[in-house]
């Protein structure tokens, strides 16, 4: 289980596709604490380390075909820049909610606005049983813990304050890219109960 509090950026360095699968060859500032069969985070998606190389400062995920499409780990290329949360150790604080590492579906950024000290960001998704948003409520994007409003079936909006978007990829969006969405957990379950 995750919070969606970004521990650090990594970057992508090598892509390498087997069969249906594609391995990740990733730079952190924890590569070295990292071992193998741990889950981490990268952009909200969980996977599975499969090597490490402490000296380089990398480690090695692989993403199946079924993550490929359902994610936008399909796009990655060296140099992309993702978002890194280890799993949460059982006395962590709890600063961000309830995240899985299951991203629901991919949305478009349709807008990014500077509001002079924060960042307006408007993201739009495909309507859908479960893809439940309620303003002031939570929305797992790339990985982090944010607060959705102006929020509809198929959109909503999010603020982004100076500090998470100096330390995540939200600097990196514009216009046009895809993210990863997870929806709360709590939610979805609603959602599931009620037959929406």
């Amino acid at each position: 289980m995750f919070t969606g509090i970004i521990e650090a950026l990594g970057t992508v360095t090598d892509v390498r596709t087997e069969a249906t699968n594609r391995h990740f060859t990733i730079t952190s500032p924890f590569a070295a604490e990292l071992q193998i069969d741990q889950s981490v985070a990268h952009n909200g998606v969980c996977l599975t380390v499969v090597a490490v190389d402490a000296a380089a400062g990398t480690h090695v995920v692989t993403a199946i075909d079924e993550t490929l499409q359902k994610t936008n780990l399909g796009h990655w290329a060296p140099g992309k820049r993702v978002n890194l949360e280890r799993c949460l150790s059982a006395n962590g604080r709890f600063d961000g909610h309830i995240v899985q590492g299951h991203v629901d579906l991919t949305a478009v950024c349709e807008s990014v606005e500077d509001q002079n000290g924060s960042w307006l960001y408007r993201f739009r998704h495909e309507p859908g049983s479960g893809r439940v948003t309620v303003e002031k409520g939570s929305i797992c994007i790339n990985g982090t813990s944010l607060t959705c409003f102006d929020s509809t079936d198929d959109s909503f909006s999010v603020a982004i304050i100076p500090y998470t978007y100096e330390h995540t990829t939200f600097q990196d969006l514009a216009p046009g890219d895809t993210v990863n969405l997870e929806f709360d957990i709590v939610g979805k379950y609603v959602a599931k109960l009620l037959g929406k």
